[in-house]
């Protein structure tokens, strides 16, 4: 078993998830992988990284595939008896005017964005060595949908002491009202995204309350970030960000010094904590 340091950014072969990797080879002192679905995808982009000097290593990684998220930790496990640093970044978007059916979007995109990053979670945060840093890149998004949530909801969302199987069921019932047609008549907003990331943002805040109380003396550091309005695939050509630039949050969070106690359940965007 190596005693070698190991960081994971999953859906990292292209946008954000690349940049993050591209910076975690500059400044991580370990190995660092890159994750994606398809593993020729994935090669390609760790090519790609090569031609700049950098040494990034590859694993398969498909978020929704709980096999694939096993394998991976088995893998972990095995080759460096846990891991030091993740940054959960795989995520999806419709764009604005895709005309799939609304309860459509918002299955697929929570299947991956809420419970394929819990799942992640679920399995990956056993392993994390003591001064591990956690990142789940969330988005503003999930402060406006909040917003535009009914105030039943956003004091469940808000509250210190929700379960994540509360979470669950809320996200789950978010599929299943907007099936019926009626998520609008009880309380929710009209953006699958927006929710899907209220779910990481909140399942974040639980996350670091158990780590608190289960492994307190770990130090282990978990957040929920914003890049930002990054130009990849998913934001389109308009924003203001580079990749790079919108790495710059995540990839602080992932390397906040040992020594540091804070931040920590927290939502943080341009290196910043945000009011939830």
């Amino acid at each position: 078993m190596s005693s070698v340091q190991v960081a994971v950014v999953t859906g990292s072969n292209k946008g954000i998830g690349l940049a993050i990797v591209r910076a975690l080879c500059k400044q991580f002192p370990g190995d660092v992988y890159l994750t994606s679905r398809d593993p020729g995808r994935g090669q390609a982009a760790v090519a790609q990284l090569q031609q700049e000097g950098l040494r990034p290593l590859f694993h398969q990684l498909d978020i929704d595939d709980l096999q694939s998220i096993r394998a991976l930790r088995d893998f972990l496990k095995e080759k460096y008896g846990g891991l030091n640093v993740l940054v959960n970044n795989a995520g999806i978007a419709f764009k604005v005017h895709d005309t799939t059916p609304f309860a459509v979007q918002a299955e697929v995109t929570l299947k991956t964005n809420f419970f394929g990053t819990r799942n992640v979670c679920t399995e990956l945060l056993p392993l994390m060595k003591p001064y591990g840093r956690v990142v789940n890149v969330s988005s503003m998004v999930s402060s406006s949908a909040l917003g535009g949530c009914s105030q039943e909801l956003q004091q469940k969302f808000r509250s210190d002491t929700i379960t994540e199987e509360e979470l669950v069921q809320l996200m789950t019932k978010f599929v299943e009202d907007t099936k019926k047609s009626v998520h609008e008549k009880e309380g929710w907003p009209n953006t699958a995204y927006g929710v899907s990331k209220i779910g990481v943002t909140v399942l974040s805040r639980i996350q670091a309350r158990l780590l608190n109380e289960e492994r307190k003396g770990d130090h282990i550091l978990l957040n929920a970030c914003c890049p930002g309005w990054v130009r990849t695939d998913m934001a389109g050509p308009k924003a203001t960000k580079s990749p790079d630039e919108g790495a710059e949050t995540p990839v602080y969070l992932a390397l906040l010094p040992s020594n540091a106690d804070a931040p920590h359940g927290q939502f943080v965007s341009n290196k910043t904590v945000r009011p939830w």
